[in-house]
């Protein structure tokens, strides 16, 4: 006995600790309607590492989008952040820095005092942040998971499981869409230095990857939660546990290629539920609650009606400044596989330029940054709300609900091919999945072309979804009803 404990301890001290294998568990998911296509000890909780800043990057976007801070706002970099140990940008406390260099080097470098700082600045400490990490967790339905901290480092009750994280991801995917190109960035400028990707190897390497996360840690091993696109395929993997980068590599992508061999190519579409803004602990404005909505409270799942109340921060938070965040422009005729994010720019960019407008019914100019052209066919322009629209021959939607007054609609363009219209459609709910949401995507074929509209929304809906591609520099305008 005594032998084979000595020749243990022996070969223990032989072997170096990186090589310890850190418990392994997997997930591959459908990114477009959830559906699991893989697990193994999916729901064993272990140390997520640095997969945890995707949880302080998205609170980080829902912050932003709500008005508690902007992407220009200065951090002001405490003792607490400078002092975290790498990977690290290098910032120094008492140093201010725009929230945007720091949501990069989080997110690029996988920093550590970038993610300690953006906590800090959102809740005012780390511990608070935490606490909200928490609830946003379980507000999405991580049941398993609990936060200690914003960065990942190891630290006693910090775990989560592999089905935890592949929810996240799919979140990061869909919720904040506007922002998604920048995990896919392999160089990013963080404003005190260009700092790099440090999953740039599977970036490179793999058709269609376009992010997520890695992390590591010594008891965590090498984590990553990966995203590809193909096509119209989209897969979410996730491993904890490998034994190194490039054995974590590998195995992610045999387990990417498995879920594009499990997926259909054609599914339905179902966005994750976002979860409804529950504002700040630290005394700001919660704007979901402001008294301008003197409405009850929204039940779960009816986020819908508190972004009406949100719309003037919103519309701030797409405004100019929040662009360099944005993917540079890409032509029109680069390929589908580029990430979600690129093709969104992309469509937003094609929407500006081929979609029609209609002037406003009371003959005002459109806005500045909107030239008028001639008015397309079999398009009924908003009408003020005392002015009854003329009646037209109505045209039977399929799956068109009409409780609610939901009788309006958008348009976003009119295309030479179905297929184009149909992409612009699909670009466009990803890019503003919270007013879009639970609309009918309908293409219609005229004489000039194929006309890509959202249907199904309450007039006050429709005009907050132009409003807001309006603010992205993207034409819109309202079909009213008929």
């Amino acid at each position: 006995m005594g032998l084979y404990l000595f020749t243990f301890i022996w070969l223990a001290l032989l072997v170096p600790l990186s090589a310890m294998a850190a418990p392994y568990a997997a997930m591959v998911m459908d990114a477009r309607s959830g559906k699991v296509l893989h697990a193994r000890n999916a729901d064993t909780r272990l140390h997520p590492a640095s997969l945890t800043k995707m949880m302080t990057l998205y609170i980080a976007f829902e912050a932003v989008q709500n008005g508690e801070i902007s992407m220009d706002t200065l951090v002001k970099v405490s003792a607490h952040a400078a002092s975290e140990p790498p990977s690290k940008l290098g910032l120094r406390a008492g140093q201010k820095i725009k929230l945007r260099y720091l949501v990069r080097a989080a997110a690029v470098k996988s920093a550590n005092d970038a993610a300690t700082a953006i906590g800090e600045a959102i809740e005012g400490s780390e511990a608070a942040f935490a606490r909200r990490m928490n609830r946003t967790a379980k507000a999405l339905g991580m049941t398993r998971t609990s936060f200690r901290n914003a960065h990942g480092l190891t630290e006693n009750g910090h775990l989560s499981t592999a089905r935890d994280m592949t929810i996240l991801g799919r979140h990061v995917i869909y919720d904040y869409p506007m922002y998604y190109n920048l995990w896919s960035r392999k160089t990013a400028d963080a404003g005190i230095k260009t700092v790099a990707h440090t999953n740039r190897r599977l970036l490179s390497s793999y058709r269609g990857a376009d992010g997520i996360k890695t992390g590591y840690t010594r008891a965590a091993g090498f984590n990553l939660v990966a995203s590809a696109e193909r096509g119209r395929e989209r897969v979410i993997a996730t491993v904890f546990g490998g034994r190194s980068t490039a054995s974590r590599n590998a195995k992610v992508a045999e387990l990417l290629d498995l879920g594009f061999k499990r997926a259909p190519t054609r599914v339905a579409f179902r966005s994750p539920r976002k979860p409804p803004y529950r504002g700040s602990a630290k005394g700001r404005t919660v704007i979901a609650e402001a008294p301008a909505a003197p409405k009850p409270a929204a039940k779960p799942g009816q986020r819908a009606k508190s972004v009406r109340v949100a719309s003037a921060a919103v519309t701030r938070s797409l405004r100019p400044q929040a662009r360099p965040l944005q993917a540079d422009p890409v032509p029109d005729t680069a390929p589908l596989v580029a990430s979600v994010q690129d093709d969104i720019e992309k469509v937003l960019k094609e929407v500006q330029t081929v979609a029609a407008v209609a002037p406003s019914a009371n003959g005002a100019a459109p806005a500045a940054s909107v030239k008028p052209v001639i008015r397309p066919a079999r398009v009924v322009a908003a009408a003020p709300r005392d002015v009854p629209t003329p009646s037209r021959k109505a045209e039977v939607i399929t799956r068109l609900s009409t409780s609610g007054g939901r009788h309006w609609g958008i348009n976003v363009g009119r295309y030479p091919s179905r297929f184009t219209a149909e992409k612009v459609l699909l670009k466009t709910a990803l890019a503003e999945t919270s007013t879009l949401d639970g609309s009918l995507r309908k293409v219609v074929k005229g004489k000039r072309g194929f006309d890509a509209n959202f249907m199904g929304l309450t007039r006050d809906t429709a005009e907050l979804a132009c409003k807001r591609l309006q603010a992205r520099q993207v034409t819109c305008f309202m079909i009213g009803p008929s």
